[in-house]
């Protein structure tokens, strides 16, 4: 080969790896497609050449930012996004542009848990989402955007999920999150912003999986693993899906998080209200956007069988609405499935979760989006009088003039029985003939149970119990 023919081949060669590495690289979370949060500096991050500058440009302002990378190439920035709307285009340019269009801007939620949120509007095998039918047929919605992160698993954290954003049509939202999506679809509905959903979900799999090793240093009997062979359950197993699945998101910028996860942790339900706490501020921590919004479902009542009470992970995670500020809990007493784990009634999940936001966070008037909850009791003679917070108080079926069935008592020998009650007002009277001087009361407080307990907004009453025994 003659000497210039070599010297303008290497030129090419040159140009083509220089070209290569001044391709900015980006994670999945930021692809065509996107949904941004609005009126908030919004963080981007990725890849690039070791010390180059990277410029991003938004077309919603015009304007340009610039940041250096570092010696390992990795670079993040914010960048202002203004109220929602779009279509938008993002340009990242260092040396060769890359350009991210249909962008919108509106109101993002992750969404996280295992099999309930995981579980998709087409539902599982044998297994339907009540409804869904429809629903997926009307739901062809292009300001709703729909990302699910796959499935990951890991030793150490990672930096980026595997997934991409789609537009609601009924062949994505099939597939997607049937509590999610009846989530977004409400909130959309009544905010008129676009709405972008990411589902980070995994079928049984425990709290402590979606934590970080520090946040368990308290809880010694999660068993943090340090090998590959200490992973014993790929879903279960402590930090794995913190690392394999939220590590990668961490940062990225959101309104909040809705959460549907517990039922694996019904046997441990002990440590349930300190862990889940715990895992709430280690998000928070990390993710350092303030107290950001955090709402979930209790689980819905199922026969778990005889040596598990799941009453008692309910009332853990009823705990955790009080002590851990700014978050809500949307009661299922009255959609559950004594023989399937999985409810059908998705909807009245998504919704109640989406009616928490509305409320709470968007600050909609005019209605209550929070079930009441047991506040105190009184004693009179045979008769235990029991008060409430939040809302009044009702029964489901009206032709039982108000008595209730899910009620028990017990005296000073902490034996249960069948009680009588009914609502007057806004309290409940409780009294059985087989306990003279009652002294504690519970409600639905067993594995599956119908509930009938209501407040005036519809909402339904959580199981509880006046006795710490």
């Amino acid at each position: 080969m003659k000497v210039g023919n070599k010297l303008w081949l290497s030129l090419l060669l040159l140009a083509s790896t220089t070209a290569t590495q001044a391709k900015v690289k980006l994670p999945a979370l930021f692809a065509d497609g996107m949904v941004m949060q609005q009126q908030t500096q919004a963080n981007l991050w990725g890849s690039a050449s070791p010390d180059k500058p990277v410029t991003v440009t938004t077309s919603w302002d015009g304007k340009s930012y610039t940041v250096r990378a570092d010696k390992s190439g990795s670079w993040q920035l914010s960048v202002p996004t203004p109220a929602a709307g779009g279509p938008y285009t993002l340009t990242f340019d260092e040396g060769e542009r890359t350009t991210l269009s249909n962008i919108l801007i509106g109101e993002v939620w992750l969404c996280s848990g295992q099999s309930n949120m995981e579980m998709p509007m087409k539902g599982f095998t044998g297994q339907p989402v009540e409804g869904s039918t429809m629903a997926i047929l009307k739901s062809t919605n292009p300001r709703l955007r729909l990302f699910t992160v796959k499935r990951n698993s890991s030793l150490v954290p990672l930096d980026d999920v595997t997934g991409s954003w789609s537009e609601a049509t009924p062949q994505t939202v099939a597939n997607f999150s049937a509590t999610a999506y009846y989530f977004g679809r409400l909130v959309e509905e009544l905010l008129q912003v676009p709405v972008g959903l990411v589902v980070a979900s995994w079928g049984g799999s425990a709290c402590e999986a979606w934590m970080h090793s520090d946040w368990l240093r308290t809880f010694p009997d999660a068993k943090i693993p340090q090998t590959e062979a200490d992973i014993k359950s790929k879903n279960r197993t402590p930090t794995v899906l913190y690392n394999g699945m939220l590590h990668p998101l961490i940062g990225m910028s959101m309104r909040g998080v809705i959460w549907y996860q517990g039922e694996d942790n019904c046997n441990r339900y002990q440590t349930y209200a300190d862990m889940f706490a715990a895992l709430i501020a280690g998000w928070r921590s990390e993710w350092k956007q303030g107290d950001f919004p955090f709402y979930y479902c209790q689980i819905a009542p199922f026969d778990y069988g005889e040596k598990i009470n799941s009453a008692y992970l309910r009332e853990a995670q009823a705990q955790v609405e009080l002590r851990v500020p700014h978050t809500g809990m949307a009661v299922l007493m009255d959609a559950g499935l004594e023989k399937c784990i999985h409810p059908s009634q998705k909807q009245q999940a998504g919704e109640r979760l989406a009616l928490l936001a509305l409320t709470k966070t968007y600050g909609i008037t005019g209605v209550y989006g929070e079930s009441p909850v047991y506040e105190k009791m009184e004693v009179k003679g045979d008769t235990l009088i029991l008060s409430f917070q939040r809302s009044k108080l009702w029964v489901a079926d009206k032709d039982r003039d108000y008595r209730l069935e899910h009620f028990t008592v017990a005296g000073e020998d902490k034996q249960f029985h069948p009680a009588q009650a009914w609502i007057s007002g806004n309290k409940v009277y409780v009294k059985s003939q087989e306990v003279k001087q009652p002294v504690a009361a519970r409600y639905g407080f067993e594995n599956f149970v119908e509930g009938d307990l209501f407040g005036g907004n519809g909402l339904p009453l959580s199981s509880f119990r006046t006795d710490k025994w």
